[in-house]
């Protein structure tokens, strides 16, 4: 069977990177695995239209992944889908598992997958392949017929059927064993076209850049975070599978960067060490790798950092996120200061780089609180500090405080996009004015200081990377024109 797997266009208002979907290269590589000839379509970097490719490759049923500001994106694909050919279209991703009857009440949507997809998708193939072996032209409406019931058993998904009634199926348990998955499937993504991990800071091929996932889950549930949609168990793969996955990597794709895409990497610091002691054995630590979105401050020791270091680590993230006490702690982040202040010694002494991710605007700041963030990054002093305006999420509890005691200054889901340089809500005594001033004092205060200057000349990826990095701190800091273009260009690529 013919499965198409679809990015819909998602545009950010700074130039920054484009790289692989994690999520489709492991359903793309679950169908591959159940024998299905795989199509991936990554609208940020194809030259034809969805329309288009659809008309050319004929495939007999379409996923599409979602997060929240690509939601309206991802009906549009799935719009010109239908108009071409009346095809089970499948909608999964962040977005839709949390709000899955808002979009699985669309006309040119078929199925909502909720949650962890491969299992569902797999078995979803199935029911669709079973029902064209029986219909040659088996097409949406027989998979919603009410009559044949083809669904009723599938959990995790939510849908409508013909008749009109709403379907929302029990929840699909999570993956027990991450071991048996496959390997994300790259060979199905035209990597040539796609920029490595972090482009502002690094000077690598986006070809040879790669992304892995040694665990998923999170036991922690901050308040801000998305990840508290997801199952609270937190599962990991074998350090021998993760080892395979980077022999594989560093063997068969030449692979220059690895990302480690985990919520939590070092929750079983002993499993870590292992990893480590792994790569050191099998000689491809030559290889740098990066903690993409951080690792908790509370584990990692000197040792442990160091180990990794041996091991090929390049870079880690911790996610401080405020440096006021009491909004630390309303945020549910279960970590104090002094443990990250150490966290960042602790790299620092074994030579790691280190970023910082801080929030600016969260619930019951104030500009004094907003100030100690500011002073906390300068005294942390990371390589890279990311402060981010705080943007309440669907599913999130920051969503819910937003909602119920505070404004929301969101016209339609396309406004969460990332660095457009605005306020997404106001609360009490915090007004969008105050947050978006104290964020760009904030990165004003941090990167014009004299040694940032000048440790940002003396770095060599600077000097290859200057016009970028120049363009992405200006829309940064100045985006209202880059966040109006953009908007303009994707409605008109949505009408043609």
């Amino acid at each position: 069977m013919r499965v198409m797997l679809v990015n819909p266009r998602f545009r950010l208002p700074i130039d920054t990177r484009t790289t692989p979907h994690l999520g489709l290269a492991y359903l793309a590589a679950v169908s591959e695995r159940r024998g299905d000839d795989v199509l991936l379509f990554d609208a940020d970097v194809e030259n034809e239209s969805i329309d288009e490719a659809v008309r050319r490759l004929q495939p007999d049923i379409v996923g599409i992944t979602a997060n929240t500001p690509q939601v309206k994106s991802a009906w549009r694909t799935a719009k010109a889908i239908k108009s071409v050919k009346d095809i089970p279209v499948v909608l999964g991703g962040p977005h839709v598992s949390v709000l899955p009857a808002e979009s699985a009440e669309r006309p040119e949507v078929d199925v909502v997958v909720r949650g962890e997809g491969e299992d569902v998708w797999v078995k979803l193939c199935g029911i669709v392949e079973n029902g064209k072996a029986g219909n040659p032209n088996f097409a949406a409406r027989d998979l919603l017929d009410p009559a044949a019931g083809l669904l009723d058993g599938l959990l995790g998904i939510s849908y409508y059927t013909t008749d009109q009634k709403e379907h929302h199926n029990p929840d699909h348990p999570p993956i027990a064993d991450l071991d048996t998955l496959p390997f994300p499937a790259y060979h199905f993504f035209k990597m040539d076209r796609y920029t490595n991990l972090q482009p502002a800071t690094d000077a690598i091929d986006g070809a040879r850049s790669f992304s892995v996932m040694t665990s998923r889950g999170c036991p922690y549930r901050c308040t801000f975070c998305s990840q508290s949609i997801m199952p609270i168990k937190w599962r990991a793969r074998s350090p021998e599978s993760v080892l395979a996955e980077w022999q594989h990597l560093v063997e068969n794709f030449d692979a220059q960067e690895i990302g480690v895409l985990d919520d939590s990497a070092n929750i079983q610091v002993d499993r870590l060490e292992k990893i480590a002691d792994l790569f050191i054995e099998h000689k491809v630590n030559h290889v740098p790798w990066i903690f993409v979105n951080g690792i908790r401050a509370n584990l990692a020791t000197k040792e442990l950092l160091g180990k990794l270091k041996k091991a090929g680590l390049k870079r880690t993230a911790f996610g401080v996120e405020s440096g006021d006490p009491d909004v630390l702690l309303s945020i549910d982040k279960k970590i104090d200061h002094d443990t990250i202040r150490q966290a960042f010694k602790n790299a620092k002494s074994v030579g790691l780089e280190t970023i910082g991710f801080f929030i600016i605007g969260l619930p019951g700041e104030t500009e004094e609180s907003m100030e100690k963030t500011i002073q906390f990054a300068c005294e942390v002093d990371p390589m890279i500090a990311n402060f981010s305006m705080m943007t309440p999420y669907p599913g999130t509890k920051v969503y819910e405080i937003a909602k119920r005691q505070g404004r929301l200054l969101l016209d339609d889901w396309e406004d969460y996009v990332f660095f457009d340089g605005r306020a997404r809500y106001e609360l009490g005594d915090m007004t969008a004015e105050m947050i978006e001033r104290k964020w760009k004092e904030a990165y004003r205060r941090f990167y014009l200081r004299p040694h940032r200057v000048a440790g940002t000349l003396m770095r060599k990826d600077f000097w290859i990377n200057w016009r970028r990095t120049f363009k992405v701190a200006f829309n940064t800091l100045f985006p209202k024109k880059e966040k109006d273009e953009l908007r303009k260009s994707v409605e008109a690529e949505a009408a043609v």
